[in-house]
């Protein structure tokens, strides 16, 4: 018998619960029973998480919806007094007299990760905390909000994916401007939000003692195992052998098609037939995605049955639904959730791929010892999503067809390669913010303008002003509620691409191998992690070079 999730619950904490939950737990410790109040923490932490997680889910689902805002509001509110609780109780463990029992029952890698967190929050900060979850709220609203007129019917930000690679340049264009003229409208709100993040976020680094919010964005992500200066070096090397490659490729397009210009809105179609579509809807897919697993891998298969069969995903794309996919998960029962807006494009398989990654990942981990194991950091869990995407290459036809399967495959590669430029970029915008945090919106867009002409030359945004001005950041979603997170996509890209080379020369081992990398979750860091995969760290020279040719010879370019 499985659960549904219709019966997935959560009870709703309160201050003074979550005050008597952990006066007992801190009795138990006080009274020498380490083990007993570990145990106890584990299962309030799983349960104050399954609430915020459930509580964000269905605000996603309907952003409009006045009880699912004003629970979202209610959470954003407790969520400090969550974190100041297990911050004194992480501080409790750390300054524990016997270490090692400590480590007996809680694992090596969490203290370290512990000796991080507790750097990253004092009671002090808690208003502003806040105020932070509340702006992040009010951006995703306000993507939501969205109401597009487009040939004549109402769509929102995610139903103009379709059109976006349209092969009709003319309706590209299009879509790309009804896209812009959104942004563009709302671009003061935009920029409100943003400035107000930026501020707040550098008043809360400078209250713990850092001297700008780039070193305590560092710790949130708790990156154990490298620092700003790796981080800069892998983005000189994308630059260095990455962009090049993307310039030519798209160069390629503009001769192919005989375009005077290639322009910003041409980038999304790949293919010269027509980036490949789905071969049917939603419930095509879903059934299709059963069969593609069951040839992949047995416990893959039984696990994407679960989540199919009992509910855990919610893949259609609706008025006032959050725009965008994620996988969240309810840790008290041990089974995660996939959330998407499928448009008919092939980021609907994309999609499949991808958060089935984070989800299997997720599942394979619900036994680690820990609740810091569940997950890992983010750099490593998008190592999980991205690798199943190359390794559904084989069996990509099931969602294409036949005829398609080779022109997907190209096309997402292409895809793959294509992104790390961008991702980049972002990342080395986001340093250039917080470096700069009294910046104006005006010298913030001109940031973005001059690093996406480094990055990303290829991109002309014609007589699109707003993202020509430099307005393209505020469509990405990550650069408002999760800073410093981008980074981590290129990063497990680069050990995707890995995944794919291993793939290519034994595919039965590269899927054991991908699978026993999911099993350990957040146990280790992740260059831990990395190695344990037989992967190569994304920051030892030449890796990336190594794994961009092996695409560029396969794609012939």
């Amino acid at each position: 018998m499985t659960l549904k999730f219709s019966e997935i619950s959560a009870e709703k904490p309160t201050p003074d619960s979550l005050r008597a939950i952990y006066a007992a737990i801190n009795a138990k410790l006080d009274a020498g029973d380490l083990p007993g109040a570990v145990a106890d923490w584990e299962t309030a932490r799983r349960d104050a998480q399954q609430y915020a997680d459930l509580t964000h889910l269905r605000f996603s689902q309907n952003t409009q919806d006045e009880e699912r805002k004003a629970a979202m509001d209610y959470m954003d509110e407790l969520a400090p007094t969550i974190t100041n609780h297990e911050t004194a109780f992480k501080q409790r463990l750390l300054a524990h007299p016997d270490r090692a029992a400590v480590q007996a029952a809680t694992g090596a890698h969490a203290l370290t990760l512990w000796e991080t967190d507790v750097t990253t929050f004092k009671p002090e900060i808690e208003p502003d905390l806040q105020e932070e979850a509340k702006l992040q709220s009010r951006y995703t609203a306000l993507l939501a909000s969205a109401k597009i007129i487009f040939d004549g019917k109402e769509t929102n930000l995610a139903g103009l994916g379709p059109y976006a690679q349209s092969l009709d340049r003319d309706t590209r264009y299009r879509a790309a401007k009804a896209r812009w003229d959104f942004f563009s409208e709302h671009s003061g709100e935009f920029d409100e939000i943003y400035d107000s993040l930026v501020k707040v976020r550098t008043r809360i680094a400078l209250k713990l003692g850092y001297k700008n919010f780039t070193e305590l964005g560092y710790r949130r992500m708790r990156r154990t195992d490298y620092n700003e200066a790796d981080v800069a070096e892998y983005r000189r090397q994308v630059k260095q052998h990455v962009t090049p490659l993307v310039a030519k490729f798209f160069e390629q397009r503009r001769r192919e098609e005989g375009w005077e210009t290639f322009h910003a809105w041409d980038t999304a179609v790949v293919d010269p037939k027509g980036n490949v579509e789905p071969a049917g809807d939603e419930i095509f897919l879903r059934a299709r995605a059963q069969a593609m697993f069951d040839s992949m891998d047995a416990r893959l298969a039984d696990f994407y049955r679960l989540m199919n069969e009992d509910g855990f995903m919610d893949l259609d794309n609706r008025p006032a639904k959050a725009p965008g996919g994620f996988c969240t998960s309810f840790p008290t029962d041990g089974m995660p959730f996939i959330f998407a807006n499928f448009n008919g494009t092939h980021h609907d398989i994309d999609v499949f791929t991808h958060e089935m990654g984070h989800a299997f990942q997720n599942y394979a981990s619900r036994t680690q010892p820990g609740f810091d194991y569940l997950w890992p950091t983010y750099e490593s869990a998008e190592i999980h999503s991205m690798s199943l995407e190359h390794l559904a290459y084989p069996h990509i036809a099931l969602m294409v067809g036949e005829d398609k399967a080779e022109r997907y495959r190209r096309m997402h590669l292409i895809q793959s390669i294509a992104f790390l430029p961008y991702g980049v970029c972002v990342d080395h915008f986001q340093h250039e913010i917080y470096a700069h945090p009294d910046a104006t919106p005006a010298e913030r867009h001109a940031m973005w303008k001059k690093l996406e002409a480094e990055y990303t030359p290829w991109v002309n945004w014609g007589d699109l002003a707003f993202a020509a001005k430099g307005g393209r950041w505020q469509a990405q979603a990550h650069i408002y509620g999760s800073p410093f997170y981008y980074i981590d996509y290129t990063l497990a890209e680069c050990c995707a691409l890995q995944f794919w080379v291993k793939s290519r020369e034994d595919y039965a081992k590269a899927l054991r191998d991908y699978v026993d990398l999911c099993g350990l979750g957040g146990s280790k860091p992740f260059l831990g992690l990395v190695q344990s995969a037989g992967l190569t760290s994304p920051f030892q020279p030449g890796v990336l070079e190594g794994a961009v040719k092996a695409a560029e010879t396969v794609l012939g370019l």
